[in-house]
Formats: structure tokens, sequence, C-alpha cells
């Protein structure tokens, strides 16, 4: 017997629509292997069809007042709440996530980063009118960009496409966002939830795969191309996007560094960093993932954190023990324990190391040690539940090590010595530097990096005013 997927359909202009062509991709639940849906693998006539959509709907949203803006976030944001558990649900099938973290971690920022744009829709100011130059009044306006084509990834799809559609919407453009072709389901959701609320036309979903994303971002229609995704995928975009002289916004990879000093709180900074280590499984571009800790108190943190990582379980989405739960897909599983088979051989797993069960793409929370700083695990991206441990000497090495690799999202610095942490905050070349913490965000505060780690800002006022353009307006005061 076998059981009927659900059907996903792309949004254009107001409507569900599939491929034009019909054609389809399988939805796995990465928890069980399983397929669960299909979606459209949408070609080069959807994307012209939402873009058509997209541009005709430009001119009139883009005319509305930042009052009417904010009032259709704040009713998105309501509606979003009120149907949270169908959300949650859709998400946990999309990237086997545990339910339980995923309703309490995730939808609740998502929601308020939502009404975070809807009040920064009515603080679109420019700088005051004035004459610099005899007989004449110079004003700054500020305006939406146009058609914002946008591509979110696979490790945080809810989240992300609000990171996306948020502020671009709150400061007048229109969008077409593409979810990754692996996590479509909660994306055609949120659209379905919109669609009773914004003008048709305003917000758009196509799914498809890396060609889908290509075709948008080659099209003429849009005025900037924003992606969340990796370096690789983020070149690739800027070089396509260079030939009609588009915006581009790129969040990229990380490798953040963890600098832990001798004077920290070991029992406090382990917890801590085990968590925003492991957490959706590693899958986060800002993760906890390459400790730098104080040769004074190497092996008694190593000791420490090899304890917390035995302690660390993933498991099932509907499990309340679980803190993680797969990766996202088997080619991620292959790269995850591709790193750990190749380690070199000083290096030590001190934890983990190992696929967990039969079913579905689980991994261990891993803690390695005895790494080098030119080892390919330090300098490359692992995405995925692995903690790597190195020690330093002294803070110009720390720095030295922390700053040494092509990433420059997020960091964290571990200790009591308040001139330390502001001198480490100073030198480490991250977009964010936490201290004494490492991976919380609010919606008032950018998050960005620097380096292959892309440029642009998601969240705030800055991430906002990407999503604008300026321009000067001069009038002569003689009439």
């Amino acid at each position: 017997m076998t059981t009927e997927l659900r059907r996903l359909r792309n949004y254009i202009g107001g409507e569900f629509k599939d491929a034009a062509d019909g054609r389809t991709t399988e939805v796995v639940n990465p928890a069980t292997g399983d397929a669960y849906a299909t979606a459209p693998l949408s070609g080069q006539a959807d994307v012209d069809a939402a873009m058509a959509a997209a541009a005709a709907a430009f001119p009139g949203w883009r005319d509305t007042t930042p009052a009417e803006r904010q009032k259709a976030l704040l009713k998105i944001a309501d509606a979003f709440e009120a149907r949270a558990e169908e959300l949650v649900a859709a998400e946990s099938e999309n990237t086997g996530k545990p339910l339980g973290l995923t309703a309490s971690e995730e939808l609740p920022p998502m929601v308020d980063q939502i009404r975070f744009f809807a009040g920064a829709a009515r603080l679109l100011e420019g700088r005051s009118a004035g004459e610099y130059m005899e007989g004449m009044t110079s004003i700054i306006r500020r305006e939406p960009v146009g058609v914002c084509a946008q591509v979110a990834p696979w490790n945080y799809p809810m989240m992300m496409a609000v990171w996306k559609f948020a502020p671009a919407i709150a400061a007048g453009n229109t969008v077409v966002l593409k979810p990754s072709d692996t996590t479509p389901a909660s994306t055609v959701l949120m659209a379905e939830i919109i669609d009773s609320i914004l003008p048709k036309g305003v917000f758009n979903v196509i799914c498809g795969d890396r060609e889908t994303g290509k075709a948008m971002v080659e099209h003429s229609t849009p005025a900037m191309a924003s992606i969340t995704g990796s370096v690789r995928a983020g070149m690739q975009v800027a070089e396509s996007a260079s030939k009609d002289v588009k915006r581009v916004h790129l969040e990229l990879g990380g490798k953040a560094p963890v600098v832990v000093f001798q004077d920290a709180d070991i029992a406090k900074a382990v917890e801590d960093i085990a968590v925003a280590g492991y957490f959706n499984a590693g899958q986060d571009c800002t993760a906890a993932t390459r400790v730098l800790v104080h040769e004074s108190i190497h092996d008694e943190f190593v000791s420490a954190l090899a304890k917390a990582a035995a302690d660390t379980k993933t498991g099932q989405p509907d499990d309340e023990d679980v803190l993680y739960g797969p990766l996202n897909n088997p080619n991620q599983l292959k790269q995850v324990a591709g790193f750990i088979e190749r380690l070199p051989a000083h290096a030590k797993v001190e934890a983990g190391g190992h696929q967990v069960g039969e079913k579905g793409y689980f991994y261990a929370p891993t803690v390695v040690s005895g790494l080098k700083q030119d080892d390919e695990i330090i300098q490359n991206e692992v995405f995925g539940p692995v903690i790597t441990v190195q020690s330093f000497t002294d803070e110009a090495q720390a720095v030295e090590y922390a700053n040494g690799v092509e990433f420059a999202l997020a960091s964290s610095v571990w200790t009591k010595d308040h001139g330390r942490a502001m001198r480490m905050s100073k030198n480490l070349d991250f977009g964010c530097v936490w201290i004494n913490t490492h991976i919380p965000l609010v919606a008032e505060m950018p998050h960005g990096g620097f380096k292959k780690s892309g440029y642009g800002k998601d969240l705030s006022a800055y991430g906002f005013e990407d999503y604008t353009r300026i321009k000067h307006v001069m009038t002569s005061l003689d009439g």
C-alpha cells in the first residue's frame, strides 16, 4: 500500500499553481527518510509569471502609507501566532526538528521579528531638509527598491523566510521568495495564511531547485537579490546579479570562534557552548563550533565538554528530551561524516563521531580535540553537531587563531576580565561578538558578517534600510 503524497503548489499573483510544465520533486522528512509531499520544480515560465505578478503589484504597494504596511504586517504576525501549531508541524516535517523547541524557540522570535518590521515601516526617515546651495533646498527621499528576488535556506526555513519578506514588504517592495527544494512546506503554508492579508502579487512563493534560484537572480525584473546560503551559492548570485547591476544581499557561511580564557566560569561556558553548538544539529551559521581554550584549562574543559556531548540527545521530533533532530538531507549527513572520517592522525574524537540510528539522518553530538589551525575541519564549515577544540597560549594567539579563517559572521568571548572582553570585541573580525554567551538574537540588533560570510544585514533598522534606496531632490526657492 502506498501513501498518497501531499501536493504543494506555487503561490503566484494570489493563486496557487503547479509548475507550468508539470514537473515536481519529492519532499522528504529527514527524521524518517520518507517522502511526504511533492513540490513544483519551477522553470523559466514560472519565474516569469512570479516576477510579472510582483512587478504589477509594486506600484500600488509602493504607494501605500507606512501605516497601511504596518497594519498588514501586524495582521500577518497575529495570523501566524493563531496558526502556530500548524506552522510548527509543517516546519518539523520539513526539517525533523523537535516540535517543542520549534514552538518555543523559533515561532515566538519569528512573530516578534514581523512585528518589529511592522514598526520599522513607519520610520522611513531621511535627513532634514536644508539649503546647501544658495537659493536651493535639498531633501532626501528613502524609497523601496522594487521587486526583490529572495532565496531562503533549509536550516531555518520558516524564520529565514520572515527575515527575507518582512523588511522588504515593510519598506514597500514586492517579493518573489524561493524556499529550499528540501524544505518548502512551511513557506507554502505561510503563503496560504498571508493570502487573505496582502494584495495579490505583493508576496509570491515559487518552489524549485538551484536552477530555479539562478533563473530568479538572472531575471531582468528584480532590483535586488537576497540569499541566505553557502559561500559558493553567494558567489554565483553576486556574479549573476552583476550582469545587470542588481543590488545583492548575502548571508553566507560561518565558522564561529568561541574563545574561553582561564578566568571563565567553565561549568557555565561548557553548558552554554554545548547548547549553542548542537542546537538545530549545528546547522546554524553562528553555531559555537570552534572552541579556542586557554592551555591552562584545556584538559578540564575538553573533559567537561565531552561529558556534555554525551548527555546531549538527538532523536525524533515528538521526543521532549532531545535538543536537536536530524541533519537536513543525505548529502549533509555525508558531508558531516566525511569531516570526521578525514581527520588527521593528531586529532582525537572525544565524543560522538558517528551516525545515530538506521532511519533518518541523525548524527551524534561530537567533540574533536588536538587540532591544528590549518586542519580542514578548522578552516571549513561542517554545518553539523561537531564542536572542535584548540588551545592557545595568550590573548594575541587567541585573536590570531580566531581570525585565521575565511568566515567572519559570529564569535564569542568568555572571561570575567572586562578590559580583555573589550579588547577582544575590538580585535575579533566578526559581524557579531557575544561576551559570556553565544547565539542569542534580537530583532532590534543587526545580524550579518564580513569576508566570505557575505554582506548586508538581517534584522534591525540596518536590515530594513538594505531594502531601500536613497534619492536626492533639490528644488529652487525661486519657484
